[in-house]
């Protein structure tokens, strides 16, 4: 599975080229893609594409490799996120570790966010539910069951929350990423391998449909 999930990812490399940054219609509704693990806004610069396209005012995390949970990561989040949205509450779209971020961002500071759409994150069940929790820890430094910041990450935010999910993902389990129907408002199953729900072309509009639905 781990050499498919690299497969998928590998091809499409040329995606991650291209100037960083707000995108999209300056009046658009303002989201967020916050990335995954060891993954930067180059990885998801195809998905950011889309969502402007579809007429986003759109942003990356700008905080660079996303190397594990830190003290003041979700402070930085959330600070980001004020300053991007100028008043409007910010729809947060995030893939595997991402979505937890997004999650935990809205329960910290609600008044700031619009949704949550978690792509392929393993925010519910035991934190081993997945198949890199070996190299988060030597990573980011600490057990991945036990993170500088202490919550409850299986919580649903107090926003409409989406879980997006897919049975072919090589990452994450099924459970974990969609899980129980009290963790979030809404469970959707998208055909893609974990690493496609942010570098993959045929996915991007149906991420898109879901973004608008919603």
């Amino acid at each position: 599975m781990m050499i498919r999930e690299a497969a998928a990812l590998l091809p499409r490399l040329w995606r991650s080229f291209g100037k960083l940054g707000e995108r999209g219609p300056a009046d658009g509704p303002p989201l967020m893609v916050i990335p995954g693990f060891l993954a930067t806004d180059r990885t998801t610069l195809g998905l950011q594409r889309a969502l402007a396209k579809a007429g986003y005012r759109v942003t990356g995390w700008g905080m660079g490799l996303s190397t594990g949970v830190q003290a003041d990561t979700l402070d930085r989040i959330v600070a980001r996120i004020e300053r991007f949205g100028r008043g409007r509450p910010v729809l947060l779209l995030g893939w595997s570790l991402g979505g937890i971020y997004a999650r935990e961002a809205a329960k910290r500071r609600p008044d700031l966010v619009e949704k949550v759409i978690t792509l392929g994150s393993p925010f519910s069940g035991d934190r081993r539910n997945n198949n890199v929790w070996r190299l988060y820890e030597m990573v980011a430094g600490h057990p991945v069951d036990d993170p500088p910041i202490k919550t409850d990450v299986a919580e649903k935010p107090p926003v409409p929350t989406l879980a997006v999910w897919s049975r072919r993902d090589g990452i994450v389990a099924v459970s974990a990423a969609r899980g129980r129907k009290n963790e979030s408002d809404r469970q959707v199953e998208l055909d893609c391998t974990h690493m496609g729900f942010a570098v993959s072309g045929n996915c991007y509009p149906r991420i898109v449909e879901l973004v608008r639905s919603f």
